[in-house]
């Protein structure tokens, strides 16, 4: 490996690995970090990526162990490559004084206004910076998917809706939707956009998908029993709404009876998600 990773850890998981990387970031001008599953296909071939952005304080150990996602990655011969949700360490005022803004909330967008635009410029690392690590080191074969929850659900349609020609398929699970019309992106939106609301319609997936001219399939699962889905802060209908009015026709937005916002969702529907992304993965 090239000196630009560090291994942290490496521990066996049903039949392949789990590993988890550091290195210093280009992009945010930090340390990162990111898991990477590995099947054991990967010790013999080239093998297919799907990339999962986790939600609000999460960090990249949130989906290594509690998704549980390794199992259905090492049956369908997928890499499952995760990165931390915002740059760490830079302690910028007011970074950590809520638990949804800063600090574990990236929100994965490159930032524009100061202090915030030196160091959470998180579509470039993800979209660049962390994708060429992904293919300089590790045995991919150019195909990728993108998958997200909440926050990174959010991530998942954004980055993969604007960068429709690096991706297979999206899915997400609980994204918020339309963060230009809820108070999570609001608040966010314009400490690290600014007031200007028409640049917010760059990172707001309602928006992207009317202007979608590759129509890639997307994947959407909601749980009814969500919390912040009854607060109106993910807006699947939106995204719904926006994707008809469009002619988004690839677009699957799935109502779970019973299922809130937490890993309990996601562990029981992950199987779905990457059997969603296999098929367009070709494996």
């Amino acid at each position: 490996m090239s000196k630009q990773l560090t291994q942290v850890s490496r521990n066996r998981c049903f039949g392949g690995w789990q590993e988890v990387w550091e290195h210093q970031s280009t992009s945010t001008q930090t340390p990162m970090k990111f898991g990477v599953y590995l099947p054991s296909k990967a010790e013999r071939a080239n093998c297919p990526v799907v990339y999962f952005l986790s939600g609000l304080t999460c960090n990249e150990q949130n989906f290594i162990t509690k998704a549980a996602a390794q199992h259905f990655a090492e049956a369908y011969g997928i890499i499952l490559v995760n990165p931390d949700t915002s740059p760490r360490g830079t302690d910028l005022p007011g970074e950590h004084d809520d638990w949804d803004f800063g600090s574990g909330a990236g929100f994965y967008l490159d930032a524009t206004l100061a202090p915030w635009s030196e160091h959470y410029r998180m579509e470039s690392y993800v979209i660049n910076e962390l994708n060429d690590l992904i293919t300089e080191h590790f045995p991919v074969n150019g195909k990728a998917s993108i998958m997200g929850h909440s926050m990174g659900g959010h991530g998942a349609l954004v980055l993969g809706l604007r960068h429709r020609e690096r991706f297979q398929s999206i899915s997400a699970f609980a994204p918020i939707s339309a963060p230009s019309l809820c108070p999570w992106g609001q608040k966010a939106f314009s400490n690290y956009l600014g007031d200007d609301q028409q640049t917010w319609l760059a990172y707001d997936a309602h928006h992207l998908i009317q202007q979608a001219g590759i129509t890639l399939p997307i994947l959407v699962y909601q749980g009814r029993e969500d919390d912040f889905y009854k607060q109106k802060q993910l807006l699947p209908e939106a995204l719904e709404q926006a994707a008809k009015d469009a002619g988004y026709k690839s677009l699957q937005v799935r109502y779970q009876d019973g299922y809130d916002h937490s890993f309990y969702f996601i562990s029981s529907f992950i199987g779905e998600h990457l059997a969603f992304h296999a098929k367009y993965l070709s494996v």
